[in-house]
């Protein structure tokens, strides 16, 4: 382990967006990041896009992971990330979707700055690599 990954483990906040009430896979993804040694932060049910920002921004998390099942997610997540580039956190936001979301929106969401999207059946072990791999450094 080198120097600077010893002096601050990434910090990630899940969260869910909007009305969706379905909150396992959150859960899941929440305790895996814990398990591979992230510092994690859950938002809890029914949040409103702004509240997801200042969370992000009060905890300056490195990660954004945003669970969305309702197919909100083309009105939700453009609202995140303006947000984010309002604070000026969005370019050290490493922004990620999970949750179920069509392949022809995936690209859309990517082009507005999501940095992946995971579908269900995503392997844990893939999503933590990710994080690890392009999660911003500070």
């Amino acid at each position: 382990m080198s120097a600077d990954q010893k002096q601050r483990s990434i910090r990630c906040l899940v969260a869910k967006v909007g009305l969706d009430g379905h909150d396992r896979g959150a859960h899941v993804i929440a305790r895996a990041f814990r398990d591979a040694g992230f510092e994690v932060i859950y938002s809890g049910l029914h949040k409103a896009p702004e509240e997801i920002v200042q969370a992000a921004v009060q905890e300056d998390v490195d990660v954004l992971g945003i669970s969305i099942l309702s197919g909100a997610h083309n009105t939700l997540i453009p609202k995140v990330v303006e947000g984010l580039e309002e604070y000026g956190a969005f370019e050290d936001t490493l922004l990620l979707v999970g949750g179920v979301i069509p392949d022809e929106d995936k690209q859309e969401l990517k082009e507005q700055g999501v940095a992946e999207v995971f579908g269900p059946g995503t392997e844990l072990e893939e999503t933590i690599q990710f994080v690890r791999e392009n999660a911003p450094r500070r």
